[in-house]
């Protein structure tokens, strides 16, 4: 049985471990509905110095293991570690010695954020690709001059090293590992119940990112966020940038430099991305999907749907379910 280790750390973001946690056990749970016990993991919270950790926000938990009980993991995830990640470095000399153990006995390493710092300090990422949260890019290229920070990207992954720049993207490389680990049918599940916008394929979307796609713009992020939160919602421009403290010109500039679209171009994106899975995987008539994704006037949807995807939204439903017809048919 294989076996993950989600690290705990002092100050760490509680999100940087419940997100792996949450969407593993649900990867787990899944296995176990369709009797695919083999793909099962076995799941374990590590730290360092004693089993009881206090994170970032007062939150405490018991872990499951000293990382010196730890011979042999598979995957281990490390958290982001809140406003001073190089004090925490300093402070566990034995855990980048564990992590450089275990990498080299293949185990595989997922970091959020600046979880990359132990990585770095484990040597592992030399000449390697990495990426780290926006605000300390340039203290993390001082401190590891001999790796290749990707400033304009979310996620890197060399050596068998995952990084990620937000830890919201660590969902992604989750999806995909699972992929990996139990199988497209098990990943797909699990992006439906974790992720806004489902993947067509976990295997190569998340390394084919390009670096005109990826920015740190916090201020965008969180604007994204709530476009792909609240995209069935009547959205004014004019609301979003006052609510985010700046004017639509300045909105329309700073996201089109981050996105390479406008904040509606974005917006209708997201919609038309949220359609697609209703018309694949729902019974809803066109007029409903219309209505679900935001549109109240399904001419106006229909007309731009056909327009991003050259099918009119019935062609694309037909030609969906028809490929699923014939792949269930195969298996």
């Amino acid at each position: 049985m294989r076996h993950v280790s989600v690290l705990a750390i002092p100050r760490a973001l509680g999100s940087a471990l419940t997100i792996p946690l949450e969407m593993l056990t649900a990867a787990n749970d899944i296995a176990r509905v369709y009797k695919q016990l083999d793909k099962i993991c076995t799941l374990e919270i590590v730290t360092v110095g004693q089993l009881e950790c206090r994170l970032t926000g007062n939150l405490n938990i018991t872990c499951d293991k000293l990382i010196s009980e730890v011979s042999k993991t598979d995957l281990i995830f490390i958290p982001a570690v809140w406003r001073n990640p190089r004090a925490a470095l300093n402070a566990h000399p034995e855990l980048v010695q564990w992590l450089d153990r275990q990498a080299q006995a293949g185990a595989i390493l997922c970091a959020a954020t600046t979880g990359a710092y132990f990585c770095a300090a484990s040597g592992k990422l030399e000449r390697a690709q990495a990426t780290t949260h926006w605000r300390f890019f340039d203290e993390f290229e001082a401190l590891f001059p001999d790796v290749d920070l990707q400033r304009k990207r979310f996620i890197t992954y060399s050596n068998g090293i995952y990084c990620s720049g937000s830890v919201n993207a660590i969902r992604d490389i989750i999806v995909h590992l699972i992929n990996d680990l139990y199988g497209d049918q098990i990943a797909n599940e699990v992006a439906q119940h974790f992720m806004h916008e489902l993947k067509d394929s976990h295997a190569t979307e998340l390394l084919q990112q390009s670096q005109e796609g990826s920015h740190h713009d916090e201020r965008i992020i969180q604007i994204q966020e709530q476009l792909q939160s609240r995209f069935s919602e009547p959205t004014s421009m004019a609301d979003i940038a006052y609510h985010f403290g700046m004017s639509v010109r300045t909105l329309n500039r700073r996201f089109k430099a981050a996105t390479n679209k406008s904040p509606t171009e974005y917006l209708q994106s997201v919609r038309l991305g949220q359609a697609k899975g209703l018309l694949k995987d729902s019974n809803l008539n066109i007029a409903e999907i219309a209505h679900q994704v935001g549109y109240y006037d399904s001419s106006y949807f229909t007309e731009l749907f056909t327009k991003a995807h050259g099918l009119n939204p019935k062609e694309y439903r037909r030609l969906v379910r028809n490929k699923l017809f014939r792949v269930n048919q195969g298996r």
